[in-house]
Order: structure tokens, then sequence, then C-alpha cells
């Protein structure tokens, strides 16, 4: 399918809202190694909505399944925890070029369905709304990773649902919570892709900065920057994880402390390339 969704470029797509769901294979050999690897519903839809004629899905290398080959380039689709790739990304960016994936959900139908998995009993929109810094919260897994030369990641927000599947009356839950409730999380599901951006440098990576910034910074004055949230911690989380991985990949350097508080500049290498 023809990639629609046009790099470092935010544009809605206009028309039929329409829903994409993955579709069950013709392949025989594509079922039984998605079977083994028990995809979800989010990860296969967006592989088959990433995937243009000629790409090879699910192939073996050096001990791994890749998602998609297009040419030279391993595609890798990711939609949570890059925590678990700290050991596969390295070993494979030794000798190819590689992409990696990660849908952010800008917007999310919360949907109860019966113990069957399947009769729905309800939908909310939830409250959160993504947006593509939220990408952070998984680069403090893979800081280095962002300047190797064979690396890039590409950003994609999207709409989806969450399926909430409601337990039977004896059945267990899939997860302690901290508050009890009736229902586990089941399954995500692709609705559209409405943008996507590509981070192929440390000077994609700076582009994060707001251009308000004074020239010397704390992560306060950075999340007053960022603003556009609804909580102000938000805010202030998300800068520690901007300059915590910008720090870590060069692009921001430690100047001094102005109380307690660190003060960030961008360093003068990624200053005088921008």
């Amino acid at each position: 399918m023809k990639h629609k969704a046009k790099s470092e470029k935010l544009k809605a797509k206009s028309g039929k809202r329409e829903t994409v769901y993955p579709q069950p294979s013709t392949s025989p050999t594509l079922s039984r190694t998605i079977g083994v690897l028990q995809e979800r519903s989010l990860h296969a839809a967006l592989k088959k909505w990433y995937a243009r004629r000629g790409d090879k899905i699910e192939t073996p290398l050096e001990g791994y399944h890749i998602d998609l080959v297009r040419g030279d380039l391993l595609i890798e689709i990711q939609t949570r925890n890059f925590f678990a790739l700290k050991k596969k990304l390295p070993k494979l960016l030794e000798h190819h070029r590689l992409r990696l994936v990660h849908p952010i959900a800008q917007e999310k139908w919360l949907v109860r369905v019966a113990a069957d998995g399947e009769t729905e009993l309800g939908r909310r929109r939830s409250p959160k709304r993504g947006r593509f810094e939220d990408i952070f919260d998984e680069l403090i897994s893979i800081p280095a990773l962002l300047d190797h030369p064979n690396f890039s990641l590409e950003i994609l927000l999207i709409h989806a649902e969450e399926i909430r599947r409601v337990r039977g009356a004896r059945e267990k839950p899939a997860r302690r919570t901290r508050f009890p409730r009736d229902w586990d999380r089941h399954d995500q599901r692709l609705v559209q892709v409405i943008a996507s951006r590509v981070i192929e440098s440390t000077q994609d990576l700076r582009a994060f900065l707001p251009e308000n910034l004074p020239s010397e910074f704390t992560n306060r004055e950075l999340a007053a920057a960022l603003g556009n949230s609804a909580a102000r911690g938000a805010s202030y989380h998300r800068a520690q994880t901007m300059t915590y991985v910008m720090r870590q990949c060069g692009v921001l350097e430690i100047k001094g402390k102005r109380g307690n508080s660190l003060v960030y500049a961008i360093t003068k290498s990624t200053e005088s390339a921008g």
C-alpha cells in the first residue's frame, strides 16, 4: 500500500474516516510466522499500511525476525517498550540500515466489549491527546542510537481504538492493578494514520526544541515554552525526558546550575551545523 503520510509534515487526511484492520494472510508461511510471534492488531495493521510492493515480510536475519525488508533497509515497527530493543538494534545496525517506526495515538477511543471479546458494550473518547514529543518517553531507553549513521526513526501520529474486555464472573485479572477494575486491555486497533515525522540525525532531534527558548535554559523554562499541556506536571516531565535524551546524544550540554536546577544549552557543534 502506498505510503500516505508525508515525512516531517503534519497533514491530516480529508474525506471519509476509514477503519483499517489487519486482514488474514493468504500466505501459509506468513500466517505461521505471525502465529509464533503472537502479533497484535495494531502492529499487524501498521505493517500492512507501511508495506510497499516488493517488500519482504517477517524475514529471518541474524537470529531475529524483521518486520519489513525494503532493499537494503530494515524496517521494525515497535508499538511500545523500546527497552526491549536495546540488544537487538545495536547488533543489526552494525551491518544494516534500519528504520524504527513507532505510533503515537493523537486520538484514542476506549471500547468496552463483553467477555467474548467481540460484543461492544460502549465506547468513549480518551481525554489524552498524543503529540510527536511523546516519543521521548521511549527514547530514554535508546538515546545513543540516535546518532548512529545507520539508524532512523519515523513517528506516526494515529487515531486508534483500545479494546477493553470485561472479565467473566470467575475470571482473574490479567495483571494486578492499583485500583480494582472489571476489565483487561484486550487489544489495540488502528483507525487511521494522520501524520508522520522522521528523525535521521541529531539535527532533526534539535528541531523539537521550541524557537522561543533562551540560549541557556532550565527544565522549567523548557516546560513553559512547550506549553499546550493539560497538566503542568506533564510538561515538566516532558522537558526532563527531552533534555536527558538530547544530552546523551550530544545535542545539549550542561552549562551550570541556577539554584537547584541544571542549566542547558545547545552544543556548539550542533548549533553551527544548524
